[in-house]
């Protein structure tokens, strides 16, 4: 299962098309705001980074994989800012989706977002297509790496 999510300023809207609630979201002429493309295949972990987009105003959640095959195909579909990626999933990992997903769109940022931090030491020795690797032991920092990868505005 995958899903594709619609922008903030779509999905906020309230019934009462009088209502202001969901104009705090939409962004201002001149304003970009970043795509996000996540892939996990633990649901609390896509929730967790779903929580974390949700508050931030320059930066949009626009699809969630549960493993590295539907990250490519979503990502194809959705042309995202930067792709943020788990390690360990089922049908295609982290690695082998970051590696086609860096020949199809070789300018999108990935984060490889993973409990084996380890990989972060040996980034120079080994040849990875992510551009970051963020242990989950250190979730905090993830929106630091964000910003430093697709800085919006």
């Amino acid at each position: 299962m995958f899903i594709d999510r619609l922008p903030r300023h779509s999905r906020d809207r309230t019934s009462n098309p009088l209502s202001t609630n969901w104009l705090a979201h939409v962004p201002l002429p001149g304003a970009v705001t970043k795509t996000i493309l996540v892939a996990d295949d633990n649901p609390t972990i896509r929730k967790m980074l779903c929580r974390m987009f949700e508050i931030e105003e320059d930066y949009d959640l626009c699809a969630e994989a549960e493993n590295g095959k539907q990250a490519i195909e979503l990502a194809l579909h959705h042309r995202p800012d930067l792709i943020i990626l788990d390690l360990s999933m089922p049908v295609m990992n982290g690695l082998e989706a970051a590696r086609e997903l860096k020949k199809l769109m070789p300018h999108v940022p990935i984060i490889l977002f993973t409990h084996h931090a380890e990989l972060g030491n040996r980034i120079g020795v080994m040849n990875i297509d992510v551009d970051r690797i963020v242990s989950k032991n250190e979730a905090s920092s993830l929106m630091g790496h964000v910003r430093a990868l697709a800085p919006a505005g």
